[in-house]
């Protein structure tokens, strides 16, 4: 008796390819709205943006020859100071991205709305917003204005943008939890602290780590430029090597800065792995 193979209702067939799903007028007319709007856009800023121009690149050929020999050719003979000043630019990071874990705790439960009233969950979400908003390299020149050249005007200047960066993340993962282990800690009577502390934190200190850590590698290069404009650091040697046309130097650093931000995202990277 041979048996006929059965098969199960609702499945899909191997090499069966579904049909797309139909689209209607008004789907078609939002497609052509949104992509002519795009052209648009590019239309109206080539002229303003220079677009035209890129040919320069090109056409001054001799000078591009004689700057990218030099940059082939870097020099280490001061390896020593770019190193020094590489890991000074990494302290910075380290030292901003702390300063802000500190702040963006307290502001992520500010602004998440499962834990703080209502009443602060809006101003202390716009505050961040605020702080967001601001590039690094614009707080980074107030800071040295208030505090002087160095870096701590780069601490300070990574630890608020960051603040506002970290403070959205943490408050997106405070309303993400599961709400039983709250609810299992607020049966007991504990108070609101306590909920905090044994309902909520565990859950979200594996994923704020995991941020944080990332921060830190987005921060080691933010130190960086920051040192261009007088905050300390390898961005400082920088500078001071291009405007004086020493360009094997400036390739010098250059893969220094390559070589450090690379160890940094790769050990984040695994941290990171191990976390999640």
């Amino acid at each position: 008796m041979s048996a006929t193979p059965m098969k199960a209702s609702g499945a899909v067939s191997l090499g069966h390819v579904p049909a797309p799903p139909t689209r209607t007028a008004a789907d078609k007319l939002y497609d052509l709205l949104v992509w002519g709007g795009i052209l648009l856009l590019l239309a109206i800023s080539f002229g303003p943006a220079e677009i035209s121009k890129v040919t320069r690149l090109f056409t001054n050929s001799e000078n591009m020859q004689t700057f990218t020999t030099r940059l082939i050719n870097p020099d280490f003979s001061e390896w020593r100071v770019y190193v020094r000043e590489m890991w000074l630019t990494v302290q910075v990071a380290i030292w901003g991205t702390c300063l802000a874990v500190i702040m963006a705790i307290p502001f992520g439960f500010m602004c998440a709305s499962n834990v703080a009233p209502s009443w602060l969950v809006w101003p202390m979400r716009r505050l961040m917003d605020f702080l967001r908003s601001v590039n690094e390299l614009v707080l980074g020149l107030i800071f040295i204005v208030a505090v002087g050249l160095g870096p701590l005007a780069g601490v300070l200047a990574i630890a608020l943008h960051t603040a506002g960066v970290l403070a959205k993340l943490f408050s997106e993962a405070v309303e993400s939890i599961d709400s039983r282990p709250v609810e299992g800690v607020r049966a007991t009577g504990a108070a609101k602290l306590h909920e905090i502390m044994w309902g909520v934190l565990p859950q979200v200190a594996p994923l704020w780590t995991s941020y944080a850590l990332y921060r830190f590698e987005s921060n080691s290069r933010s130190a960086t430029v920051l040192g261009l404009i007088g905050a300390g650091g390898i961005g400082m040697k920088l500078m001071e090597s291009m405007n004086s046309f020493q360009y094997e130097q400036t390739a010098a650093i250059g893969i220094i800065i390559v070589v450090a931000v690379t160890l940094i995202d790769m050990l984040s990277q695994a941290m990171r792995s191990r976390l999640l």
